[in-house]
C-alpha cells in the first residue's frame, strides 16, 4: 500500500466517525495524522450549517493550533468536565479493542479526555490492527524527566528488550506538552499481558503515564479503502 492509499483510508474513516457527532456534543478532540482529518471533515461540516454548537477539548497544542486555524470552537476540561463523545487515533489496535498509542506524544492528555467522554470513538487504517499490542510499535511510556534512567532500568526489568529516550528532530530529548520526558519501550513479540504491565508502570513513583489504553470498549472505526463504504466499524 502507498502512502497516498493508506492516507485516503484515514480519510474516509475519518468521514465515517463524524456520524457518531451529534449537534450540541461536547467532544473531545486526540492528537496525530488520522486526527487530522476528523478535524477538517467537521470544519467543513460547519461551513455547511452542521455542528454549529459543538464544544470541543483538544488533547494537545499541535491540535489546539489545527482547530483554531479551522475555526472549530474550543473550550476545556475545566469548563467542559464531562464529554459526551472522544474521537481518537492509536497506533494499535488488538482483536480485544485495546489500544496503544502516544506515538505523538499526547498519551498522558489523550487518556485524561478519555476517561473524561462517554464514548470513544479511534480511527484507524487496517494497518494498525495487530494480533498483539506492541508487535509493531514501542510502548511509550512518560516519565518525570527527573529520574530517565532509573526508569529506564525498571522497564527493562519487566521485559523490554530496549528501552530508548525518544528526541525530538534536533536530537534533543523530546518534551511532552506537559513538560516530561518520554522513554518508548520496546517489547519482542509485544506485550504479553498488557493489565499487568499496566499495573506495575502505574505503582511506579514518577511513571506519570503510558500508552496502553485498556479498558475504554472503545468503538473502532476502520478504514480499508477509499471511501466510507470501504470501511469497518468495531464495537
Amino acid at each position: 500500500m502507498t502512502e497516498g492509499e493508506r492516507e485516503a483510508h484515514k480519510r474516509a474513516a475519518a468521514r465515517r466517525a463524524l456520524a457518531f457527532v451529534e449537534e450540541g456534543m461536547a467532544v473531545g478532540l486526540g492528537t496525530g495524522s488520522t486526527v487530522r482529518y476528523v478535524l477538517e471533515e467537521l470544519a467543513a461540516g460547519r461551513t455547511e450549517g452542521r455542528w454549529l454548537d459543538l464544544r470541543c477539548v483538544a488533547t494537545s497544542r499541535a491540535t489546539e493550533e489545527l482547530a483554531h486555524a479551522l475555526a472549530l470552537p474550543l473550550s476545556t476540561l475545566d469548563e467542559v468536565p464531562e464529554l459526551d463523545l472522544a474521537i481518537d487515533g492509536a497506533d494499535e489496535v488488538d482483536p480485544e479493542r485495546r489500544l496503544l498509542k502516544g506515538g505523538g506524544g499526547a498519551l498522558l492528555r489523550e487518556k485524561i479526555v478519555a476517561a473524561c467522554a462517554r464514548r470513544l470513538v479511534v480511527v484507524v487504517d487496517a494497518s494498525k490492527r495487530v494480533e498483539r499490542l506492541g508487535a509493531r510499535h514501542p510502548l511509550p511510556v512518560e516519565v518525570d524527566p527527573f529520574a530517565i534512567e532509573p526508569q529506564r532500568r525498571f522497564l527493562l526489568a519487566l521485559g523490554a528488550h530496549r528501552v530508548e529516550l525518544r528526541r525530538d528532530g534536533a536530537g534533543r530529548p523530546y518534551r511532552t506538552d506537559g513538560g516530561h520526558v518520554i522513554l518508548d519501550a520496546h517489547f519482542e513479540g509485544g506485550v504479553a499481558d498488557p493489565e499487568a504491565l499496566a499495573r506495575r508502570l502505574a505503582d511506579r513513583p514518577g511513571v506519570l503515564e503510558h500508552g496502553l489504553f485498556l479498558g475504554f470498549a472503545p468503538t473502532v472505526v476502520v478504514g480499508h479503502g477509499p471511501t466510507e463504504a470501504e470501511t469497518e466499524v468495531l464495537g
